[in-house]
């Protein structure tokens, strides 16, 4: 495929060509463990790179290929790799930069696992973070030190529906020659590409919107080709020998490729956190009608979001596509095709109330997803952000007299009837 075709056309055809050995026109799911070698020269070739081609599933595997390069063309990306979750991604995209001593500065608008992944379980690698609210640049800068090794955050945030300046948070990093990783999952790159805008690695859950129909988990790392590993001695693993793989310069011999294999031939080999051919091709199919679902999306988003703001039971709306938003201005740069349909909201009488709206829907599922054809409802604060402290959920926008939306692509008017009445029996 070529990547000057329209999004409609490559979210259809990219990855896929028809099946070489039956002539399937759809991707058929390899389910398989191991993939037979010719003879012992071409599995030797394969071993050393010197040939493309499968060994074993848990490296590669060609229904969940057909996936990482469907991706990987509709972000713009040169290579890319999927994985069993959006949390198993991100810590693949962090996993060839990082040594222990280093540190990531990422954004205090995360979703509540990341947030705890990034401030606890890394420290059992040697890792540490630094969160940083991302209005601030000067903030962000003075974070950044000598063993920083990379900047994190979500294009559309999760649980606010806050859009990042991509293009100024880049720009810093580009200044300190670190690498910008964004978590792309609430846009999708139907709303936003992030690549264009300066990052360097983009992670997905794609349990979320590439799915589509909440079945399976899955994630992916996508790498944009263009940051020169070799430009200074911060990434051994890619610019220097790599001892865990016979001593290749990863960066010398695959060029832009270099972190794609290295995150398949050493991440996958020894994390294993393989995405399984089922799970792929369940999400092969949700992809095809990505942006159909996400015009409809995002139109509901908008609708609902603004007969929320005029309701007089309701506080305040999050979502960025509002006229009211600080954050309007950035729509059209940052995701000029929409602000997603993820956003929250505060209703008067605090938790009590929230908890009692979520209990009181029918329309909408409570379930801690996103990014399902169906409308979601949770209340982040008693959920999804449970773990953090007071200042930290108020920092991620899960305060708790809020209630997280992520709204689907049933009729907008059902929607709002639904949370109508909720809001009747919470509020009053």
């Amino acid at each position: 495929m070529s990547d000057t075709q329209g999004f409609d056309t490559l979210q259809v055809h990219a990855g896929n060509s028809g099946d070489p050995a039956t002539g399937a026109r759809q991707v058929p799911i390899y389910q398989t463990t191991a993939f037979m070698f010719k003879d012992s020269d071409h599995a030797a070739r394969l071993f050393n790179l010197q040939e493309v081609g499968n060994i074993y599933s848990r490296l590669t595997n060609p229904t969940v290929g057909a996936l990482a390069e469907r991706i990987t063309v509709l972000e713009g990306g040169v290579g890319g790799i999927c994985c069993s979750s959006g949390h198993a991604a991100q810590i693949m995209a962090l996993f060839p930069l990082m040594m222990p001593g280093c540190n990531v500065v990422a954004s205090t608008r995360l979703y509540g696992g990341t947030y705890t992944q990034l401030t606890q379980t890394i420290k059992r690698f040697g890792w540490s973070s630094s969160l940083v609210d991302f209005d601030d640049l000067d903030a962000v800068k003075g974070a950044i030190d000598e063993n920083t090794r990379a900047i994190f955050c979500e294009s559309i945030a999760n649980p606010g529906g806050y859009i990042t300046d991509l293009d100024a948070i880049a720009k810093i990093a580009d200044d300190a020659g670190i690498p910008l990783i964004v978590d792309n999952t609430s846009a999708t790159p139907y709303l936003c590409r992030p690549f264009e805008h300066g990052a360097t690695l983009i992670v997905h859950s794609t349990t979320k919107y590439l799915t589509g129909n909440g079945t399976v988990t899955g994630g992916a790392v996508i790498d944009s080709g263009k940051f020169d590993w070799s430009a200074s001695d911060k990434f051994p693993s890619l610019s220097q020998p790599e001892s865990a793989y016979h001593g290749l310069n990863f960066h010398e011999a695959l060029g832009p490729m270099a972190f794609t294999f290295h995150s398949i031939a050493i991440g996958l080999r020894d994390l294993g956190m393989t995405m399984n051919p089922q799970g792929a091709h369940y999400t092969l199919m949700g992809m095809e009608t990505l942006s159909l679902r996400m015009q409809k999306h995002v139109a509901n988003a908008e609708k609902v979001a603004n007969w929320l703001e005029a309701d007089d039971r309701v506080e305040s709306v999050t979502y960025a596509g509002l006229d009211s938003s600080p954050y309007k201005d950035r729509v059209a740069r940052i995701c000029p095709k929409g602000a997603g349909a993820l956003f929250s909201f505060a209703i008067k009488g605090g938790y009590d109330a929230c908890v009692k709206l979520v209990d009181s829907v029918e329309l909408f599922s409570h379930v801690a997803n996103l990014g399902d054809a169906r409308s979601l409802i949770i209340h982040s604060a008693s959920t999804t952000h449970r773990q953090l402290s007071d200042e930290q959920r108020e920092a991620s926008g899960a305060l708790p007299n809020v209630v997280r939306l992520s709204i689907g692509i049933e009729d907008a008017d059902d929607i709002i009837a639904d949370l109508d009445q909720a809001l009747a029996k919470a509020v009053g």
